[in-house]
């Protein structure tokens, strides 16, 4: 699938995983839309690649419309990919055997709202949006790539919020792809495990913890770039025949229970 000269939505994408997919998709060409809700963050990845910033709340349809919009305007809208997510840590029950210890169901009704709730309400208005490109040789009008997580495969103690939303991402990959394939637009899924964004830097010594948590990937022991998940993610957007896959980017990784 060829990208020169499209537009694309990457959501999630002032910081981490999003901002290194908007910035090799632009060197390819694309004129991207960088969603997120940090403006601050969103404005500067926009301006430096010569983009432009979307404040959007994933879970709300119309200011996912209005960034569609935003890059249709540009040009006609060939890739998305899906970066905007939270994450939380807590157990399913507290130590004290009391009612009021157990997780809290509003966090985990948040967490389901935004990683997996948010990722299809952009899918499904997206693919809306493709649907009405012309197809290209193959009969493809655009692609799609959302983000899990390894979680969703080996979710750690703590992680029950967290991997029901990934592995909910990972669910909905098969039948987006099968309904999808209608109108010509593949869907993709990237499982990342320990990749380098500053979701670990809240230590104290976030270098040595991270070089710390490298130890436990199997090879090679380093976490990964932030680079690594974009020249995936071009891939799987540009080779026409990944459909429907579910793809782990973890050199090896299986997450132990903490």
């Amino acid at each position: 699938m060829e990208l020169h000269n499209t537009s694309a939505l990457v959501t999630g994408g002032a910081s981490g995983l999003g901002e290194a997919t908007a910035r090799a998709l632009a060197q390819r060409g694309v004129r991207v839309v960088v969603v997120d809700l940090n403006e601050a963050a969103g404005q500067a990845v926009a301006t430096a690649i010569d983009g432009v910033y979307a404040a959007c709340d994933v879970t709300d349809p119309a200011q996912v419309i209005a960034a569609i919009e935003a890059a249709t305007t540009r040009a006609p809208l060939w890739s998305v990919v899906n970066c905007a997510g939270i994450a939380w840590a807590q157990r399913t029950i507290g130590k004290d055997g009391e009612y009021a210890s157990a997780h809290d169901l509003d966090v985990y009704r948040k967490i389901i709202e935004v990683n997996l709730i948010g990722t299809f309400n952009v899918c499904r208005l997206a693919a809306t949006a493709m649907s009405r490109n012309s197809p290209d040789p193959d009969g493809c009008r655009g692609a799609i790539v959302t983000t899990a997580s390894v979680a969703a495969e080996d979710g750690q103690i703590g992680q029950v919020a967290y991997s029901s939303s990934k592995g909910g991402i990972v669910g909905l990959t098969l039948p987006l792809a099968r309904d999808l394939a209608a109108v010509g637009v593949r869907a993709n899924c990237v499982l990342p495990g320990l990749i380098d964004t500053p979701i670990y830097d809240f230590a104290p010594d976030a270098r040595e913890f991270k070089e710390r948590l490298g130890q436990g990937v199997l090879f090679p022991k380093r976490l990964g770039f932030a680079s690594e998940y974009a020249s995936l993610v071009v891939e799987l957007l540009t080779n026409s025949y990944m459909n429907a896959e579910c793809v782990r980017l973890d050199a090896g990784i299986r997450m132990p229970p903490k």
